[in-house]
C-alpha cells in the first residue's frame, strides 16, 4: 500500500489500483501509527528483576584482605622463632658430641671444630627463611600470571618481578634493574621495607650481619617466583647498608 497526502488527507492506491481519499488524516495516522508500534518486535532486552541484596552478596566471593604491616611483623617473628629452634638443637647436638668425646668415640679437635661452625653460622636460619621465600614467590607468581600469556623473553620474566611480585608483596616497585643481556640481573632497593627498622646499638656491619636472614626471604622470593615461571636461577643478596639492599640474579638454562 501507497500513502500519500498531508496532514488533513491521505490518499492512498489498493491492491487493485483504485485511488482512494480520507479526510480524517489525523485519525488514520494515529490508527497506523499504533498497529505499527503494536505489530514491530522488541529488540531490546528484557530488564531482570532486581534480586535482594542479600542474594546478590552471597553470589559474590567475599575479598580476604591482610594489613601489609602483618607481613613484615611475621617476617620478624618466623626470624626470632627459628633462631631459638635453631639454638635448641645445637644446644642438643653439642652435648651428644661432649658426650661421645668423653667416652672416647670422638677426638677433642671434632667438638672445637663444631663449636666454631656453631658460633660462625646461623644454625641454618637463613636456609630456612629462603626455603620459606622460595615456595611463596612461586605461589605468587602462579597466581598473579594465571590470566597473562607466558613470558618470551627472560627480561620480561625479571620486569614482571621487580613491577608486580614487588608491588604485592612490598606495596612498592624495585627501584632500579640493571643488566648486561647475558643473563645477569641485578636489582637495586634503596629502602626495603623488611629491613628498615632494623638497628644496633653498634650500627653499621652490625646493621648489616643482624638483617641477613631477612635478606633471605626475598632472595628466595625472587628465585621460586623465576623457577615458577620457567627461568631457573642463583639469586644472592647483599646490603652495603640499611635500609638499601641489592638482589644479583644469575639465569640458568632457559626453559620458556
Amino acid at each position: 500500500m501507497i500513502i500519500v497526502g498531508s496532514t488533513r488527507t491521505i490518499t492512498y492506491f489498493d491492491e487493485d489500483g483504485h485511488q482512494r481519499t480520507f479526510k480524517n488524516a489525523t485519525f488514520i495516522l494515529s490508527l497506523l501509527t499504533s498497529h505499527y508500534n503494536m505489530s514491530r518486535p522488541s529488540y531490546s532486552a528484557p530488564t531482570p528483576s532486581p534480586l535482594p541484596p542479600s542474594l546478590v552478596a552471597l553470589s559474590v566471593a567475599p575479598s580476604h584482605q591482610v594489613a601489609i604491616a602483618s607481613n613484615q611483623y611475621l617476617l620478624i617473628h618466623m626470624v626470632q622463632a627459628l633462631r631459638r629452634s635453631a639454638s635448641v638443637a645445637q644446644q642438643r647436638t653439642k652435648l651428644r658430641e661432649e658426650e661421645m668425646v668423653a667416652e672416647g668415640i670422638l677426638p677433642q679437635d671434632v667438638l672445637k671444630e663444631s663449636e666454631k661452625q656453631r658460633l660462625e653460622g646461623d644454625g641454618g636460619v637463613g636456609k630456612r627463611m629462603e626455603e620459606i621465600g622460595f615456595r611463596i614467590g612461586g605461589d605468587i607468581a602462579e597466581r598473579l600470571t594465571f590470566s597473562r600469556s607466558r613470558f618470551a623473553d627472560p627480561l620480561d620474566i625479571v620486569k614482571f618481578i621487580c613491577k608486580d611480585v614487588w608491588i604485592a608483596v612490598y606495596e612498592k616497585q624495585v627501584d632500579n634493574l640493571r643488566t648486561n643481556h647475558r643473563g645477569v640481573f641485578v636489582l637495586q632497593d634503596s629502602a626495603f621495607p623488611p629491613i628498615a627498622h632494623i638497628s644496633t646499638p653498634a650500627g653499621g656491619q652490625e646493621d648489616v650481619k643482624l638483617a641477613a636472614p631477612h635478606l633471605a626471604f626475598p632472595q628466595g622470593l625472587i628465585r621460586g617466583a623465576l623457577a615458577r615461571l620457567g627461568l631457573p636461577a642463583t639469586v644472592t643478596a647483599e646490603s652495603g647498608g640499611l635500609p638499601q639492599v641489592t638482589f644479583q640474579i644469575k639465569t640458568s638454562k632457559l626453559t620458556l
